[in-house]
């Protein structure tokens, strides 16, 4: 016979039998805590720890047994009891503290200070501003995701998650005192998806959001407590008379009116919260009273649960942890799962499959009947002992309804495992962390509503890396998050005995482990940052050295100041992005010399940075390429840069003096003589045009012109001699000259002069040129004057060029050339000139 408790024993029904509630022992804590009615409590949900100040307003005997500290520390406790954090306050009056989704524990002061602590004591410090300094904070709401201040003006500040962002304004409720009572519905709870604040005045309900302060208008006020259901849908408010009311958030629909005095309890009302979204737990004094709706009547039905002393509840999605000063239990409404199954006298397929196995183990034929009377049925419950199972407590129940559940599956023809190994796994994990060492009583709902991942988070932050670490691996997830936590405890836990070898012990440790654990796919770049920040610059270099993604090296040895190893690693990289990241910060925070003179000690290592610099600068930031080349003693680059920016100005000035420039720069290389004549050259060329254009009164424009350009702009403008300078001082050469006037000439159309040319000299460019150029600028008359003083042979050709067939003809008769008669008449354009060309060819007979 089983000695193990059954999981009904311990049920309580409410609902004619239909619903039922149990308490369900978590852990003892003998002496453990100090007597909670003497302190200001605040719980984390999910299973989570909580944080006891001494409550000023109260006086506490001394010598009394348990823990003692003074006012001035704050206690964080496991609910298995065991101490987690003890801190010192040193920054004003405490007005209200509390947890954050991530267990993290908020302080906050009068002075609009809050405060952030990990379960490490470490901490991050914000302010609401200075306005809320000087208003003064009375009183404040915190919830998971953010907290909601009252300031001394009665106006009300909302803070959106803990960034440390600036805080935004509420709609003025209009208020002239503080309120009775007042609470907040979280945004993820509310149906606008903002932050509600429910305020107590007088005898109405204000509700605020950010937009508007709307009056409820109820008359049953005021109400001493003020308690939103975790789902956000449902009120339980408590009068100053003792009524319990319980509404919806709307005010529409009345769940319970009761009268608290009913119950039978003594003394003042220490707490209001939900058990769930179904029920209401009120607390006195060695009494916890649940309370929760009832078909018959408006007065609900009520559980009393009895505790030695005062207690402290933490509401729970799917129930009620209540901390008593020996006992943490949880009260909840039994699952529909459990009570389908172990509900005495259910005759629920669940509850009969559940029945077969324990038949089937005592070896009993009636397994096989319950079986085949279930068999429609097998898979849904087989299911509902699965689900069954998440929501037991005790391993020995758990592991019954699993096997009961693989039992029935044997007897399916098709059946998804998934769920049976997801729930094993889940079991595993739960029962490992509600051991009263961990203390983190997490429920199956809680479990799959907060993730592995949160709980994996949770256990770190505990320094509990080794248990996180067996269930990362355990659920098959990446152990990066745990493993990076216990590199940064490791770290700054030896940071007071680094000693010479110190750091490659500890980066050898933190490597082994990564690579070991993490299979080489961890990050050390966060690491080396927190190494870093506690002072250890050479271990932060050595594990940054095993980092494999430059996009995460680099940014930290910017911020280390590791200047020419972050330039070094963003080379070898590949990636120019992330190249220019690194010049144009270390351009921004270094001097000019020290920036470049980084560059050019790297050689050839840093030869691309180099080259990428002179890229960017080229097209952002002349001044810089100018200083880069400047500093390298790169006369060549300097000239050179010195002439692209001459060929982009347009003011004369400006280009002669960068002409000069580039001048002066070549003619200090040795081996650059011929590109520091030619812009020698041009620097009197420029000057040249500046005077000619002096000369011409602005009427001509020569500046930046070429010679060959220069000769032809005084050629056209009748500045013969001008143009005889350019070719005397710039040593033109005769042929080139010829060619440049032959085409002005011919442009402006001044034959006359383009003859008298002709006939000045003997044309070095001989008289073919004339004829040629004058055809293409069609020119044809003009064109055959000059073939006459061409060559012989070549003067048929020209005059056919010039289209005057008559005179070519004439030539052939007088060379006597029958055969190029011949071709004439063939090509000839027309008869007539045909005719022509038959009758000197019958004179040449």
């Amino acid at each position: 016979m089983d000695t193990v408790q059954h999981p009904s024993a311990t049920w309580e029904a409410v609902s004619s039998g239909v619903v039922f509630y149990r308490r369900q022992q978590l852990y003892t804590l003998p002496g453990k805590l100090p007597n909670i009615a003497d302190y200001l409590i605040a719980g984390c949900k999910n299973g989570g720890p909580i944080a006891l100040m001494r409550d000023t307003s109260k006086l506490v005997a001394l010598g009394r047994g348990g823990p003692a500290f003074t006012k001035s520390q704050i206690q964080v406790y496991s609910p298995a009891g065991e101490g987690l954090l003890l801190f010192s306050w040193d920054q004003g009056r405490i007005v209200r503290f509390g947890w954050t989704f991530d267990e993290r524990l908020v302080v906050l002061n009068e002075e609009g200070v809050y405060r952030l602590y990990d379960l490490q004591g470490d901490y991050q410090q914000f302010s609401l501003g200075n306005e809320a300094a000087e208003l003064g904070i009375i009183d404040a709401r915190i919830h998971e995701n953010g907290l909601v201040a009252l300031t001394g003006s009665l106006t009300l500040l909302e803070v959106k998650d803990w960034e440390g962002g600036r805080p935004l304004a509420l709609a003025n409720p209009g208020i002239s005192e503080p309120p009775h009572s007042w609470a907040v519905i979280p945004p993820d709870q509310s149906i606008s998806r903002h932050v509600e604040v429910l305020l107590s005045v007088d005898a109405t309900i204000l509700t605020v959001d950010n937009l508007e302060s709307a009056d409820q208008r109820v008359a049953r006020g005021p109400f001493l407590h003020v308690s939103p259901s975790p789902n956000g849908k449902f009120l339980a408010l408590l009068t100053f008379s003792g009524l319990l009311w319980v509404v919806s958030t709307d005010f529409q629909r009345e769940l319970v009116v009761l009268d608290t005095a009913t119950v039978g309890a003594e003394g003042p009302v220490n707490q209001v919260e939900w058990c769930g979204n179904d029920a209401v737990l009120v607390t006195w004094n060695d009494l916890a009273s649940l309370i929760l709706p009832s078909r018959d009547n408006l007065a609900g039905e009520t559980l009393r649960y009895q505790y030695f002393g005062a207690t402290f509840v933490v509401t729970e999605t799917d129930g009620a942890r209540v901390i008593g000063q020996d006992v943490c239990d949880f009260i909840q409404k039994v699952p529909v799962s459990s009570v389908s199954i172990f509900r005495p006298g259910s005759t629920s397929s669940s509850a009969i499959l559940f029945a077969a196995w324990e038949s089937f183990v005592q070896r009993s034929p009636k397994a096989d009947e319950n079986i085949r009377s279930i068999r429609s049925d097998l898979a849904a419950a087989v299911n509902e002992c699965i689900d069954a199972a998440g929501h037991e407590w005790d391993p020995y129940w758990q592991r019954k309804l699993l096997s009961a559940a693989k039992f029935g599956w044997g007897f399916l023809d098709l059946y998804n495992p998934t769920d049976f190994i997801a729930m094993g796994q889940a079991l595993k994990v739960l029962n490992a962390v509600r051991f009263y060492e961990i203390g983190i009583p997490l429920t199956y709902s809680e479990y799959q509503y907060v993730s592995p991942t949160h709980l994996i988070n949770r256990l770190t932050s505990r320094n509990l890396h080794l248990l996180a670490i067996r269930v990362s691996s355990f659920l098959s997830l990446k152990p990066d998050v745990v493993l990076k936590h216990w590199a940064s405890v490791k770290i700054a836990r030896s940071k007071s005995s680094a000693v010479d070898g110190e750091d490659d012990e500890v980066c050898r440790l933190i490597v082994d482990k990564f690579e070991k654990l993490g299979g080489g796919e961890v990050s050390y770049a966060d690491i080396s940052r927190r190494a870093w920040e506690v002072g250890r610059t050479g271990l932060a270099t050595k594990l940054l050295d095993h980092e494999t993604r430059a996009s995460d090296q680099v940014p930290l040895l910017l911020t280390m100041k590791e200047d020419k190893l972050a330039l070094v690693k963003a080379v070898d990289s590949g990636d120019t992005d992330l190249v220019y990241h690194v010049l144009l910060h270390l351009h921004k925070r270094l001097p000019l010399g020290s920036f470049f003179k980084l560059i050019e000690d790297g050689g050839d290592q840093l030869a691309p940075a180099s080259k990428l610099l002179q890229v960017y600068a080229r097209e952002q930031n002349r001044e810089m390429l100018r200083d880069f080349y400047y500093s390298d003693d790169r006369r060549v680059e300097s000239a050179i840069l010195a002439l692209d920016e001459a060929a982009q100005m347009t003011d004369p000035h400006a280009v002669m003096t960068a002409v000069n420039a580039a001048e002066k720069f070549f003619s200090e290389d040795k081996d650059r003589p011929f590109e520091a004549k030619m812009t020698n050259e041009s620097v009197r060329l420029l000057a040249l045009q500046q005077q000619y254009e002096k000369d011409s009164d602005g009427k001509v424009k020569f500046f930046g012109q070429s010679v060959s350009e220069t000769i032809r702009t005084c050629i056209s403008n009748g500045m013969s001699k001008k143009a005889d300078r350019v070719k005397s001082e710039f040593k033109v050469p005769d042929k080139r000259f010829w060619y440049l006037k032959l085409h002005a000439l011919t442009a402006m159309r001044d034959f006359d002069a383009l003859d008298a040319f002709a006939r000045s000299r003997r044309s070095p460019i001989g008289y073919e040129a004339f004829v040629k150029h004058l055809v293409e600028a069609g020119h044809l008359k003009e064109a055959a004057s000059y073939v006459m003083r061409c060559d012989g042979p070549k003067r048929v050709g020209l005059y056919v060029l010039c289209e005057d067939w008559r005179a070519a003809g004439r030539e052939c008769k007088e060379r006597g050339d029958k055969k190029g008669m011949e071709q004439l008449r063939k090509s000839c354009p027309n008869s007539l000139i045909a005719r022509e060309l038959d009758q000197l060819m019958a004179s040449m007979k």
